[in-house]
Protein backbone atom coordinates (compact mmCIF):
# COMPACT_ATOMS: atom_id res chain seq x y z
CA UNK A 1 0.00 0.00 0.00
CA UNK A 2 3.00 2.30 -0.26
CA UNK A 3 2.31 5.44 -2.26
CA UNK A 4 4.16 8.14 -4.15
CA UNK A 5 5.71 11.14 -2.44
CA UNK A 6 2.94 13.53 -3.51
CA UNK A 7 1.86 15.95 -0.78
CA UNK A 8 -1.77 15.56 0.19
CA UNK A 9 -2.51 19.02 1.51
CA UNK A 10 -6.08 18.26 2.61
CA UNK A 11 -4.71 15.97 5.33
CA UNK A 12 -2.56 18.82 6.67
CA UNK A 13 -5.62 21.07 6.54
CA UNK A 14 -7.88 18.62 8.39
CA UNK A 15 -5.16 18.01 10.97
CA UNK A 16 -4.75 21.77 11.35
CA UNK A 17 -8.48 22.33 11.92
CA UNK A 18 -8.48 19.59 14.57
CA UNK A 19 -5.41 21.11 16.21
CA UNK A 20 -6.98 24.56 16.40
CA UNK A 21 -10.02 22.99 18.07
CA UNK A 22 -7.77 21.11 20.47
CA UNK A 23 -5.94 24.29 21.53
CA UNK A 24 -9.27 25.99 22.25
CA UNK A 25 -10.57 22.90 24.07
CA UNK A 26 -7.52 22.63 26.31
CA UNK A 27 -7.60 26.35 27.07
CA UNK A 28 -11.21 26.03 28.23
CA UNK A 29 -10.31 22.87 30.16
CA UNK A 30 -7.62 24.79 32.02
CA UNK A 31 -10.08 27.58 32.86
CA UNK A 32 -12.97 25.39 33.99
CA UNK A 33 -11.22 22.34 35.43
CA UNK A 34 -7.64 23.20 36.40
CA UNK A 35 -8.63 26.64 37.75
CA UNK A 36 -11.98 25.30 38.94
CA UNK A 37 -14.33 27.88 37.44
CA UNK A 38 -16.94 25.27 36.48
CA UNK A 39 -16.02 21.63 37.05
CA UNK A 40 -19.30 20.47 35.55
CA UNK A 41 -18.17 21.79 32.14
CA UNK A 42 -16.23 18.63 31.29
CA UNK A 43 -19.23 16.40 31.98
CA UNK A 44 -21.58 18.04 29.47
CA UNK A 45 -22.58 15.75 26.59
CA UNK A 46 -21.74 18.32 23.91
CA UNK A 47 -18.26 18.83 25.38
CA UNK A 48 -17.69 15.06 25.31
CA UNK A 49 -18.90 14.97 21.69
CA UNK A 50 -16.55 17.82 20.78
CA UNK A 51 -13.62 16.13 22.49
CA UNK A 52 -14.30 12.85 20.69
CA UNK A 53 -14.57 14.59 17.32
CA UNK A 54 -11.12 16.10 17.83
CA UNK A 55 -9.59 12.78 18.94
CA UNK A 56 -11.18 10.76 16.15
CA UNK A 57 -9.98 13.23 13.54
CA UNK A 58 -6.38 13.10 14.74
CA UNK A 59 -6.27 9.32 14.92
CA UNK A 60 -8.02 8.65 11.60
CA UNK A 61 -5.75 11.10 9.80
CA UNK A 62 -2.70 9.58 11.50
CA UNK A 63 -3.68 6.10 10.33
CA UNK A 64 -4.24 7.32 6.79
CA UNK A 65 -1.02 9.33 6.77
CA UNK A 66 0.99 6.30 7.95
CA UNK A 67 1.39 5.39 4.29
CA UNK A 68 3.27 8.60 3.52
CA UNK A 69 6.02 8.61 6.15
CA UNK A 70 9.55 8.10 4.85
CA UNK A 71 10.64 6.39 8.08
CA UNK A 72 7.94 5.17 10.45
CA UNK A 73 10.48 3.77 12.93
CA UNK A 74 11.95 7.24 13.33
CA UNK A 75 8.54 8.90 13.41
CA UNK A 76 7.30 6.51 16.09
CA UNK A 77 10.42 7.12 18.18
CA UNK A 78 9.99 10.90 17.95
CA UNK A 79 6.35 10.70 19.02
CA UNK A 80 7.18 8.45 21.98
CA UNK A 81 10.07 10.64 23.16
CA UNK A 82 7.81 13.69 23.00
CA UNK A 83 5.10 11.75 24.84
CA UNK A 84 7.49 10.87 27.66
CA UNK A 85 8.58 14.51 27.82
CA UNK A 86 4.92 15.53 28.28
CA UNK A 87 4.66 13.04 31.15
CA UNK A 88 7.71 14.47 32.87
CA UNK A 89 6.70 18.12 32.41
CA UNK A 90 3.09 17.63 33.53
CA UNK A 91 4.24 15.53 36.48
CA UNK A 92 6.44 18.39 37.66
CA UNK A 93 4.24 21.36 36.75
CA UNK A 94 0.74 20.02 37.48
CA UNK A 95 0.98 16.69 39.35
CA UNK A 96 -2.81 16.29 39.52
CA UNK A 97 -2.94 16.40 35.71
CA UNK A 98 0.06 14.19 34.97
CA UNK A 99 -0.27 12.59 31.53
CA UNK A 100 0.32 8.84 31.48
CA UNK A 101 0.27 7.27 28.02
CA UNK A 102 -1.35 10.22 26.31
CA UNK A 103 -2.06 10.78 22.64
CA UNK A 104 1.61 11.11 21.62
CA UNK A 105 2.68 7.82 23.21
CA UNK A 106 -0.33 6.12 21.66
CA UNK A 107 0.49 7.54 18.23
CA UNK A 108 4.13 6.51 18.53
CA UNK A 109 3.23 2.94 19.50
CA UNK A 110 0.51 2.71 16.83
CA UNK A 111 2.98 3.79 14.15
CA UNK A 112 5.43 1.10 15.29
CA UNK A 113 2.77 -1.60 15.55
CA UNK A 114 1.61 -0.95 12.00
CA UNK A 115 5.08 -1.59 10.53
CA UNK A 116 4.95 -5.41 10.87
CA UNK A 117 1.16 -5.51 10.46
CA UNK A 118 1.34 -3.67 7.14
CA UNK A 119 2.61 -6.81 5.38
CA UNK A 120 -0.62 -8.58 6.30
CA UNK A 121 -3.14 -5.74 6.26
CA UNK A 122 -2.09 -4.41 2.86
CA UNK A 123 -3.39 -7.65 1.31
CA UNK A 124 -6.89 -7.24 2.71
CA UNK A 125 -9.81 -5.68 0.92
CA UNK A 126 -9.81 -2.10 2.26
CA UNK A 127 -13.61 -2.01 2.58
CA UNK A 128 -13.63 -5.18 4.68
CA UNK A 129 -10.59 -3.99 6.62
CA UNK A 130 -12.15 -0.61 7.44
CA UNK A 131 -15.45 -2.21 8.47
CA UNK A 132 -13.75 -4.83 10.66
CA UNK A 133 -11.45 -2.26 12.28
CA UNK A 134 -14.29 0.14 13.02
CA UNK A 135 -16.39 -2.70 14.42
CA UNK A 136 -13.54 -3.80 16.70
CA UNK A 137 -13.09 -0.21 17.80
CA UNK A 138 -16.68 -0.08 19.05
CA UNK A 139 -16.48 -3.57 20.53
CA UNK A 140 -13.40 -2.65 22.59
CA UNK A 141 -14.56 0.83 23.61
CA UNK A 142 -15.71 -0.40 27.06
CA UNK A 143 -12.48 -2.32 27.78
CA UNK A 144 -11.58 0.21 30.46
CA UNK A 145 -14.83 -0.69 32.23
CA UNK A 146 -14.04 -4.38 32.32
CA UNK A 147 -15.88 -5.83 29.35
CA UNK A 148 -16.23 -6.08 25.58
CA UNK A 149 -19.53 -5.04 24.08
CA UNK A 150 -21.56 -2.30 22.50
CA UNK A 151 -22.32 0.63 24.74
CA UNK A 152 -23.62 -0.68 28.03
CA UNK A 153 -24.36 -4.12 26.58
CA UNK A 154 -21.77 -6.55 27.94
CA UNK A 155 -20.79 -9.37 25.62
CA UNK A 156 -17.62 -10.65 27.28
CA UNK A 157 -16.31 -9.90 30.78
CA UNK A 158 -12.55 -9.31 30.91
CA UNK A 159 -10.64 -11.12 33.72
CA UNK A 160 -10.15 -8.74 36.64
CA UNK A 161 -6.55 -9.89 37.04
CA UNK A 162 -5.56 -7.95 33.94
CA UNK A 163 -6.47 -4.71 35.71
CA UNK A 164 -4.17 -5.51 38.60
CA UNK A 165 -1.07 -5.54 36.40
CA UNK A 166 -0.01 -1.91 36.16
CA UNK A 167 2.14 -2.41 33.05
CA UNK A 168 -1.03 -3.36 31.13
CA UNK A 169 -2.53 0.08 31.68
CA UNK A 170 -1.09 1.21 28.34
CA UNK A 171 -3.06 -1.56 26.62
CA UNK A 172 -6.37 -0.36 28.06
CA UNK A 173 -6.58 -2.17 31.41
CA UNK A 174 -6.22 0.66 33.98
CA UNK A 175 -5.54 -0.39 37.55
CA UNK A 176 -7.76 0.75 40.41
CA UNK A 177 -7.10 4.41 41.24
CA UNK A 178 -5.38 5.19 37.93
CA UNK A 179 -5.73 8.79 36.75
CA UNK A 180 -4.24 10.65 33.83
CA UNK A 181 -4.62 14.11 32.33
CA UNK A 182 -4.72 12.47 28.89
CA UNK A 183 -5.11 8.73 28.31
CA UNK A 184 -5.20 6.91 24.97
CA UNK A 185 -4.54 3.20 25.49
CA UNK A 186 -3.81 0.82 22.62
CA UNK A 187 -7.30 -0.66 22.89
CA UNK A 188 -9.67 0.58 21.60
CA UNK A 189 -7.82 3.38 19.83
CA UNK A 190 -5.50 1.25 17.68
CA UNK A 191 -8.53 -0.08 15.83
CA UNK A 192 -9.55 3.48 14.92
CA UNK A 193 -5.98 4.04 13.71
CA UNK A 194 -6.38 0.89 11.56
CA UNK A 195 -9.64 2.28 10.19
CA UNK A 196 -7.72 5.33 8.98
CA UNK A 197 -5.07 3.03 7.51
CA UNK A 198 -7.70 1.25 5.38
CA UNK A 199 -9.37 4.50 4.37
CA UNK A 200 -6.38 5.21 2.15
CA UNK A 201 -7.02 1.99 0.20
CA UNK A 202 -10.66 3.01 -0.29
CA UNK A 203 -9.67 6.49 -1.43
CA UNK A 204 -7.22 5.02 -3.96
CA UNK A 205 -9.78 2.55 -5.32
CA UNK A 206 -12.34 5.31 -5.74
CA UNK A 207 -9.80 7.59 -7.40
CA UNK A 208 -10.40 10.30 -4.83
CA UNK A 209 -6.72 10.84 -4.02
CA UNK A 210 -6.45 13.80 -6.42
CA UNK A 211 -8.99 15.67 -4.26
CA UNK A 212 -6.55 15.44 -1.35
CA UNK A 213 -4.11 17.76 -3.12
CA UNK A 214 -6.43 20.75 -2.67
CA UNK A 215 -4.94 23.51 -0.51
CA UNK A 216 -6.47 24.80 2.73
CA UNK A 217 -3.76 27.46 3.31
CA UNK A 218 -4.15 28.65 6.92
CA UNK A 219 -5.22 25.28 8.32
CA UNK A 220 -2.56 23.29 6.47
CA UNK A 221 0.15 25.63 7.77
CA UNK A 222 -0.98 24.75 11.29
CA UNK A 223 -1.29 21.05 10.44
CA UNK A 224 2.27 20.82 9.12
CA UNK A 225 3.55 22.04 12.50
CA UNK A 226 1.15 19.97 14.59
CA UNK A 227 3.73 18.32 16.85
CA UNK A 228 5.49 21.58 17.71
CA UNK A 229 2.19 23.36 18.37
CA UNK A 230 0.92 20.44 20.46
CA UNK A 231 4.02 20.53 22.67
CA UNK A 232 3.90 24.30 23.07
CA UNK A 233 0.21 25.06 23.45
CA UNK A 234 -0.34 23.89 27.03
CA UNK A 235 2.64 25.73 28.57
CA UNK A 236 1.56 28.86 26.69
CA UNK A 237 -2.05 28.41 27.80
CA UNK A 238 -1.07 27.94 31.44
CA UNK A 239 1.27 30.94 31.31
CA UNK A 240 -1.49 33.16 29.89
CA UNK A 241 -3.99 32.00 32.49
CA UNK A 242 -1.48 32.46 35.30
CA UNK A 243 -0.96 36.07 34.24
CA UNK A 244 -4.71 36.70 33.90
CA UNK A 245 -6.16 34.64 36.73
CA UNK A 246 -3.17 34.35 39.05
Amino acid sequence: MKTDTKRYWVLDGVRGIALIQMVIFHFLYDVFIVYGYDRSWYGQWYITLWQQEICWTFILVAGLAWHFSRNNWKRGALLNVCGFAVTVVTGIAVPSETVWFGILNFMGCAVWMMIPLDRLLCRLNPYAGAAASFGLFWLTRPVGNGYLGLGTYQMIRIPEGLYQLKFLTCLGFPFDGFTSGDYFPIFPWFFLFCTGYFLWGIIKRKGWDSALTIHIPAAEAVGRRSLLIYLAHQPVSMAILYLILG
